[in-house]
């Protein structure tokens, strides 16, 4: 009975959302309370586990995520990301343009949501195609299956750094791995697979792009926007190490705590970004303001996913699932990325895809002493990237900005994330037979 009430809350979860196009966060706190009135909890109950549930996921996520996408906001606006890509397709030329522009999506994917990063790279894709006179598609892959890669694999962007924290995961331990796992992703999915797709040239439709490359001297320095861009993965990675040692210092304390590293990085992007360049207080305050602002769809949708763990949790049928699947001849690695790839395939989002995955997996998770919760962490982000199509909005997003039809797209985009997913899972499993 737990397994068919959980299997009928998800299916209910996909057909708010996928059909009824119903609000993602509304749908989540429905599911919720359906499931705890059909488990017996009573409304009090139920009440008591959705704040919990809301409360203990959002937590420490608010200040890291919050930090995240002010740094990205920055980073964006002040012409650092630009200034990267332009750099590493000097460094690499044209002969190699495709590992140049695949390390820029990754660099840039780093401190930016996919949105925000995708708005920016796309200018940039058409510009680097036009003046090597190379496909456009063989240029975009590379760059776009980094980025996508960096959205699902690592903190601080909101899928794993929510399930890095349902997990108990070391968020630097988990950057760490992040990497590892990210490297033959990319490749297999960005230069290897953009070989292949030489013979798509869509016709460029410039009214879509949102974002228009800066002159070459409004832009920051490059040794700059290296330093700011990528100071949250050097600190995120220095917490985990510095948490290993027992510090009597307050500073050196406070330093292992990744919000302080993230506030850190957004303080210093700031100065070296934007006031020192002659930026006023205000207008970088005003950024810092419409780059939070945007995380809260978000957000509310994390909540909705932590409400319903809980109340999975509370009901007892998290355990009841835990017991069953942990007797089952395959790894929890596996289990992961195949719950997230299910879910993903039946409702688009990666985000809803992973935090749902998790919700059901965590307790089974807790249990098993041989897997290390920091690749749970990936192998659930690589499974929510699996077989994107029509009802996600990067499918779209791809489609109208490269003017691709649908069937282009299904045979790029799609095809690239399904690398991606399968890849990261391959990886993981051999990261995994490396340290257990």
């Amino acid at each position: 009975m737990p397994v068919f009430l959980a299997l009928s809350g998800i299916l209910l979860l996909i057909f708010l959302i996928s059909y009824v196009r119903l609000d993602t966060f509304i749908s989540f706190i429905l599911v919720s309370i359906g499931l705890g009135l059909a488990t017996g909890m009573s409304v009090t109950s139920i009440g008591k586990s959705i704040q919990t549930g809301i409360g203990g996921t959002l937590g420490d996520l608010i200040l890291i995520m919050g930090f995240g996408a002010m740094l990205g906001k920055v980073v964006a606006e002040s012409g650092a990301a630009q200034r990267v890509t332009q750099a590493l397709i000097q460094v690499f030329g044209r002969r190699y343009i495709q590992w140049g522009v695949a390390l820029a999506g990754f660099i840039i994917g780093i401190p930016l949501f996919y949105n925000a990063g995708f708005i920016i790279i796309v200018p940039l894709i058409f510009t680097i195609a036009s003046t090597t006179q190379l496909p456009l598609l063989y240029i975009a892959i590379p760059m776009c299956s980094a980025l996508s890669v960096a959205h699902g694999y690592l903190p601080p962007h909101p899928s794993p750094l929510a399930i890095s924290i349902q997990l108990k995961a070391d968020i630097g331990e988990t950057l760490l791995y992040g990497f590892l796992v990210a490297i033959p992703a990319i490749v297999v999915a960005g230069p290897l697979f953009g070989r292949t797709l030489r013979n798509i040239q869509p016709l460029v439709k410039p009214s879509l792009f949102q974002a228009t490359p800066l002159k070459d001297s409004e832009l920051p320095g490059l040794g700059v926007s290296l330093f700011v861009t990528l100071l949250p993965l050097v600190l995120l990675s220095l917490t985990s190490v510095i948490k290993k040692f027992e510090f009597d210092s307050v500073i050196i304390q406070l330093v292992a705590e990744p919000y302080i590293a993230m506030l850190i990085s957004v303080l210093l992007a700031v100065y070296l970004l934007g006031l020192r360049r002659g930026k006023t207080m205000k207008t970088m305050m005003l950024q810092l303001e419409e780059a939070f602002k945007a995380t809260s769809v978000i957000l509310l949708i994390i909540a909705g996913a932590g409400a319903l763990k809980q109340v999975l949790n509370d009901s007892g049928i998290s355990q009841y699932i835990a017991e069953r699947l942990i007797t089952l001849p395959i790894s929890p690695l596996v289990l992961g990325w195949l719950m997230a790839g299910a879910v993903r395939i039946c409702v688009g989002s990666a985000t809803v895809a992973g935090l749902t995955a998790v919700g059901i997996l965590a307790p089974m998770i807790q249990q098993q002493t041989g897997i290390k919760p920091e690749l749970m962490v990936l192998s659930i982000g690589a499974g929510s990237l699996m077989l994107s199509h029509i009802n996600d909005g990067g499918f779209w997003m791809f489609k109208e900005y490269f003017n691709l039809t649908v069937k282009q797209t299904l045979r790029t985009w799609t095809v690239m994330e399904t690398i991606v997913s399968v890849v990261g899972l391959l990886a993981v499993l051999a990261v995994n037979a490396l340290i257990v």
